[in-house]
Formats: structure tokens, sequence, C-alpha cells
């Protein structure tokens, strides 16, 4: 059977299995909830410590480097036992926390050396807010099953560590702390630029986060209520829930395709002016897509794929808030910064398009023929304008790990 680089959520059960056969004394494989459709939620557990670290994959649909990364620092810990034992911990992966998402998203697979973007959109799937299992309701609000069987771990295990396992499309790699960890931040670039895997300069995600430039965020002292980022991410979260237990969480992002100048250090003249250009690629794409949207994600489509349209018609709706956000900030110096933005000003309507046009492929293909289209000429645009470098996924696992390993032994004290 031919393995996946980015493995389906069945491939994963069926490859952890086996890692557990090849070392038995070391390895478990345990169920530890189920999802909304009834999908299992594997848990695969290597040593036998006291303390825990948790690796969290798939809470994104879009989103599969990480459950590749679970399986390859598991099955690095089956090679090598020993590289456990300093830390005196048992490390467990949640291989994918979101199923029904990953199912949904499905299909694509990359092939190295040259797969394509526009390909890797026609499978796009990103849940709206409410269906991404990362994100807690505020009170009184009821979690998703897959969030509260996360939030159920995290209280069993107290861990001294939760790394979650994200991937980028195209961008640079970044990485946002719920505290500071001395030298954690620079082992963190210090592996980038061995892997040679640009950093985000100065990421959009985490508006209110402390920035430690390059690529590094910061939750500040006494952050609570009040996360400002227009995509609907608010202060309630799977990553906040387990500060009570001293827990120290890490995410970790990896691009697919790198866009080396998100990394560029040269001063911008008019910033206002670059702000100006790129809200208008994002508010112009988005009035195309409603031209030919119309009311069309308002119509009835096939239950199976009601997500997409949901997703799609929440991504086109905040589009202005997100431009409304960028004028809001203090004004960018460097060509790195807008060139994240203007990243963000062409993913948010490339999504849109990929997944209306999935949603309404059986009940209106002339509308999805219009949206492939422009799925085609903006995949072509972004490679032309930010010369796109395919991260082969051995790149984009590698960093996951190595930022996994490097973090853990500074928190856990050992070498």
């Amino acid at each position: 059977m031919r393995t996946s680089l980015y493995p389906a959520v069945d491939e994963l059960e069926r490859r952890a299995r086996a890692l557990v056969r090849a070392a038995p004394g070391l390895l478990r494989l345990g169920q530890v909830g189920e999802s909304r459709a009834g999908r299992p939620l594997w848990l695969l557990s290597a040593g036998h410590g006291d303390r825990h670290i948790l690796s969290v994959a798939g809470a994104h649909a879009n989103e599969p480097v990480g459950g590749a990364s679970a399986l390859r620092l598991a099955a690095l810990f089956a090679r090598r036992p020993g590289l456990l034992e300093p830390l005196g911990c048992t490390w467990h992966f949640l291989l994918c926390l979101d199923p029904d998402g990953a199912h949904l998203a499905h299909g694509w697979q990359p092939e190295e050396p040259e797969p394509s973007l526009t390909e890797c959109h026609r499978y796009f799937y990103r849940p709206a807010f409410a269906r991404q299992p990362e994100s807690l309701p505020m009170p009184p609000g009821k979690p998703l099953p897959e969030s509260a069987a996360l939030v159920r771990l995290l209280d069993e295990l107290r861990p001294v560590a939760q790394f979650t396992l994200h991937g980028i499309e195209f961008g640079g790699a970044f990485v946002m702390m719920t505290r500071e960890v001395p030298g954690a931040a620079d082992d963190f670039r210090q592996t980038a630029a061995r892997l040679r895997v640009p950093v985000d300069r100065h990421p959009v995600d985490g508006p209110d986060w402390r920035l430690d430039p390059p690529g590094v965020l910061v939750l500040p002292d006494g952050h609570g209520e009040g996360e400002r980022d227009p995509s609907g991410f608010v202060a309630e979260s799977t990553w906040f829930h387990p500060r009570r237990h001293g827990t120290l969480t890490t995410l970790i992002e990896t691009p697919a395709w790198a866009v080396p100048s998100v990394s560029d250090v040269r001063p911008v003249t008019d910033p206002d002016r670059e702000i100006a250009r790129l809200s208008e690629v994002l508010l112009g794409r988005s009035r195309e897509l409603t031209a030919v949207l119309g009311t069309r994600l308002e119509a009835a489509v096939p239950e199976d794929l009601a997500p997409l349209r949901d997703a799609a018609r929440e991504l086109l709706d905040v589009a202005p808030s997100i431009v409304a956000s960028w004028a809001a900030e203090p004004p960018g110096r460097f060509q790195g910064h807008f060139a994240t933005r203007g990243i963000s000003a062409r993913r948010i309507p490339l999504r849109v398009a990929a997944m209306a046009s999935r949603a309404l492929a059986r009940t209106d293909p002339r509308a999805a023929e219009i949206l492939d289209d422009l799925v085609r000429e903006w995949s072509r645009e972004l490679e032309k304008t930010y010369d796109l470098r395919w991260m082969p996924v051995a790149v984009q696992t590698g960093l996951h790990v190595r930022t996994m390993l490097t973090t853990a032994r500074l928190v856990c004290g050992g070498s």
C-alpha cells in the first residue's frame, strides 16, 4: 500500500498501530473520545515518565502535516527510546483532533518535487470558526465533542507542555507561546535557518500578542478577554485552558510553500499606501466573489457539502473587518510586514472561491466552473507575485519535530 506524504485519518491509525507493534513496550494506542460524526479520536503515547507532554495534530482540516509530524516523532522515539529518558516524561500524540473535517478536506496529495497550488485548493476545506475544535465557546456555550475530549485530556494529564501542530498553505514559519521560555525563540529560528524555511517577521495571527521578531509571538502577561483577531479567535481556547496547570502551549506553524519575502527587512517608504493597496486586493476580490455568488450561498446545498458553504460565507463576511484591523495596526516599517499581509489578502478570497466551488458543484455547476477559473487565476498570480517555493514534507515535519524537541528540553531540563 502506498504511504501518503500527508496521511489521511484512517492511515494515521494504521501507521500508529504498526508503530505500536514494532515497539510494544514503549508505544501504545488508545481512544480518548469521538467526533461529532462518531469517528474515534486516537491518542498515541510513548514512554512511561511521570511528567506529560501532549502534541495535538489535525486541529484544522486544511493542515494535514501535523499528523505526519506526530508519526515522525513517535517513530523516532521507537528507534531511540533514550531520547525520552532525560525529559522524564510520557509523550502523547493526539493524531487528529478534527477527523470529520479531515475527511471532508482529504483528497489532494502533493506530487513532489513540483506539486500544484491549484490542485491543492480543489480539495480545500477549513471549517467555519464554530466548527474548529481548538476554539471553546464563551460560557454558557457547549463545546464540540472534540473540544471537550481535548479539555478532559489536558485536565487529566496536566502536561508540562502542549504543542499544537499547524501548517499554512503558503507563507513563513512562526510560533506562538503562552509564556516566554528562555532560549526557545532562538532555537526555533536556528532550526528554521538550518532547514532553510523563511521565518515570518510579523505574522498576522495574534494581533494582541507580544511580537518577538522575527517569527515569535508570546502571550502578554495578564492576557484575558479582548482578543481582537477579526477571523473570530477569542480568548477562550484549548491553547489557554491548561494554563491553570502551569502548561506551556506552543503553536508551531510551518508553510507548505515558502515565501522568502516575509523575512525581508528592507524599509518601506510609504506604509499607508501599501496598506491601502493590499486592502483593495482583498476587498476587490471579495466584490468579485460576491458578484459571482449573489445569493447562491444562501440556497440549499447537499447536506454533506453544507460545511463548505458555511465556511465560505463566513470567510467572505469577515473580509471588511480584517481590512479595518490592518488600518488600526501601528504602521509597518519592513517589506516583510506587507508581504505577510499581501499573502493574507490573497489567501482569503482564494479559500472562499475554492470552498464555494466545491459546495456548488452539484447544484450550480456553471457557478462552480467560474469559481474554479478564479482559483486557477489567483493561484497563478500568487506564484508569480511571491515566488512560492515548495517545502518538501520532510522539511515541514522536520520544523515541527525539532522545535518540539528543543522546546521540551528547555521546559523539562533535559540535555
